[in-house]
């Protein structure tokens, strides 16, 4: 029971302290240390008194100390602010509440401690702003009151019921609460106040659309402009000028409950003149952007703590399961979208680790399935370049005709049905990345015109002679072996010593048999949310079958798999069906002469990506015509299984 605490302080965003009967500290997290002045794990053996000389007399410890009846979890009915004692003898206020737990006939206390020095900091500087800005003390300091008793669950509806009175007072046009994490691409609005309807923009904002603004607010720094033309981003002024906002104020929040990669930012805007932003305005915004962080980081830690006591609950009063259960706590990192069990992929990780401040081109190599392109997204991700969306090219999938206008552009009338001018592919990779996948099936003249690219970083549009010059990442990838397509002659020994700069191997899923439940776990979640079911466990047998299954689509197939299981699911507890091709194929000798050339122009066509003609098609490779191949697919009966 001790390690479960433990490892449930751990995961709580404020300070916790677990105490046993006599009062005496066993185990705190990190961010109790911190309020204290401790070094990590050096409060074990501290007393209450110690560390809070009221605790007696304020939080009637005797109480729980008195009472000997064993029964369900209690908690102190009121959280108080005290007056703690850091290891240097300075004072500290702090905000405390405990939560009482009876397990093994054992009794153990919780107490959530908050350091508030911050807010009521706030609340002193909100009391020496002058008489002109009375009211909004007076509304200030009783919404600060009414957060420290209010139940989280009406947090959300009081905090949005601020916002409007806030805006009223300062006769804003809008007062928007936002918040994005830098896994994500858009900055949703949470709660807020906004003319004429009085609710919530519903729209989120691209984090692409605003680099410079959100670029600032990351930094911790406040932005604000009377008019548009003072944003130095020419992109940044479309979106604000879209979004109906001719002055803003951004004010970025120090909430800390949603870990250090989330950014919460209060937003006060005009819409309908050029609104000035005096000091004075400034501060009282920026006091109600730390009353509400305050309030919302509270909120956190009780769900949190609430969650954790919970599932202590459940564990002691359920019997024990043979189901498999989801996996406890997000990824964060680079192997937010990478699970990372085996050691093949861990050193994967630390590879994209390394090279991903560079700007050096990647090759990835890996199967066809095996996530090449999320592997390029983690790069991407981790790099400086991760302000602009990775843009994203199949090889393999343009046709050989039209792949120079896709990747460098056409000006108009560059060939018949050229109606007007476009960019290509490495144009809206500018200062961003550009993930080839499939690089291994480009076609000889565009190896040579991708390796001048490469070499130069300048680009001409297909109709043009007028060169631009691109800042660009690359990260390449393929299933092929690129050497022995050296050798073949297939493909340019010097455009693959440019690209095999980084090479990255990315292991096909039969060597990632530990990294497979939670690759199962985060197909479920994702599909069950797309599909409107919950799963709540799998069965076991179903996890060992996936494990011991060679996957030859790799995680490709295991996602289809998934998929088709949820589809199928009508309970909360998941049965996977496996697939057919798990059975092993016969055996050459044992086929008939169409089976075997069936086969065999099966395996070509896939190794194609079903491309039949051209250099390097289906075609060549047999050394027959098209047509002929073609005829003999029709007579075969072989056409492609749509996924």
């Amino acid at each position: 029971m001790i390690d479960i605490l433990r490892a449930t302080a751990n995961d709580c965003p404020h300070g916790v302290l677990i105490l046993d009967e006599s009062g005496t500290l066993i185990a705190s997290n990190q961010p109790a240390s911190n309020i204290f002045g401790y070094k990590p794990g050096d409060l074990v053996g501290q007393t209450i008194e110690r560390l809070v000389p009221d605790s007696s007399r304020l939080l009637r410890i005797d109480l729980w100390k008195r009472d000997s009846q064993a029964g369900a979890d209690r908690s102190v009915p009121r959280q108080q602010t005290v007056s703690g004692l850091r290891k240097d003898g300075a004072s500290v206020p702090v905000e405390i509440a405990l939560n009482i737990i009876d397990a093994s006939n054992k009794r153990y206390v919780v107490a959530s401690i908050d350091n508030v020095a911050d807010r009521l900091k706030a609340e002193r500087d909100l009391l020496a702003v002058g008489r002109e800005g009375l009211a909004f003390q007076r509304l200030m300091a009783d919404i600060a009151a009414s957060f420290l008793k209010c139940d989280p669950a009406t947090l959300d509806a009081m905090v949005a019921d601020l916002l409007r009175l806030v805006a009223q007072v300062l006769e804003l046009d809008r007062l928007v609460l936002w918040r994005w994490s830098d896994d994500e691409s858009l900055v949703m609005p949470v709660h807020g106040w906004s003319l004429p309807t009085g609710e919530v923009p519903a729209e989120p904002l691209p984090v692409a659309s605003a680099p410079y603004t959100l670029s600032r607010l990351e930094a911790g720094e406040t932005v604000s402009f009377t008019a548009l033309d003072e944003l130095p981003d020419s992109v940044d002024r479309i979106t604000f000028r879209q979004r109906g906002e001719r002055s803003a104020l951004l004010i970025p929040m120090p909430y800390q409950g949603g870990g250090t990669d989330v950014h919460w930012v209060l937003t006060a805007s005009s819409m309908t003149r050029e609104l000035e932003w005096p000091p004075a305005i400034v501060e009282r915004l920026r006091l109600l952007a730390g009353v509400v962080s305050q309030a919302l980081a509270r909120q956190a830690s009780q769900v949190a703590l609430q969650q954790a006591l919970d599932d202590l609950h459940q564990l002691r009063t359920r019997p024990s399961e043979s189901v498999v259960r989801r996996p406890e706590g997000p990824r964060t990192g680079a192997a937010s979208r990478i699970v990372s069990e085996s050691a093949d992929v861990r050193e994967a990780l630390i590879q994209i680790e390394q090279v991903a401040g560079t700007s050096a081109t990647v090759l990835l190599r890996g199967e066809t399935g095996a996530g090449k392109e999320v592997f390029a997204q983690a790069i991407h991700d981790l790099s400086p370049r991760h302000r602009r969306p990775m843009v994203v090219v199949s090889c393999a999938a343009i046709p050989t005709a039209l792949i120079e206008s896709e990747l460098f552009g056409r000006e108009r009338g560059a060939y018949t049905g050229a109606l007007s001018r476009q960019i290509g592919r490495f144009e809206a990779a500018h200062q961003s990345t550009l993930f080839l996948d499939e690089i291994g099936d480009l076609p000889a003249e565009m190896q040579v015109k991708l390796l001048r690219v490469l070499q130069e970083r300048v680009i001409e549009r297909l109709g043009s002679t007028q060169p631009i010059k691109v800042d660009v990442r690359i990260i390449a990838a393929t299933h092929r072996d690129l050497e022995q397509a050296v050798r073949e002659g297939t493909f340019r020994e010097d455009l693959f010593y440019r690209l095999n700069v980084f090479p990255i191997r990315v292991p096909p899923l039969r060597e990632r048999i530990a990294d497979i439940p939670g690759l199962v776990w985060a197909f479920v979640d994702e599909l069950s949310r797309a599909f409107g079911k919950t799963i709540t466990s799998i069965s076991p047998a179903s996890m060992q079958e996936l494990q011991r299954y060679a996957w030859p689509g790799n995680v490709r197939e295991l996602r289809n798999v998934i998929e088709r299981a949820v589809i199928l699911a009508t309970t909360e507890h998941l049965v996977v069906p496996m697939p057919h091709t798990a059975a092993t194929p016969l055996p050459p000798t044992a086929m008939t002469l169409a089976s075997l050339e069936t086969e065999h122009i099966r395996a070509i066509l896939d190794s194609t990506h079903w491309r039949v003609r051209g250099r390097g098609g289906a075609a060549e490779r047999l050394g027959l015509k098209p047509t002929t191949l073609e005829s003999r697919m029709a007579r075969l009966g072989i056409v492609r299984t749509k996924t």
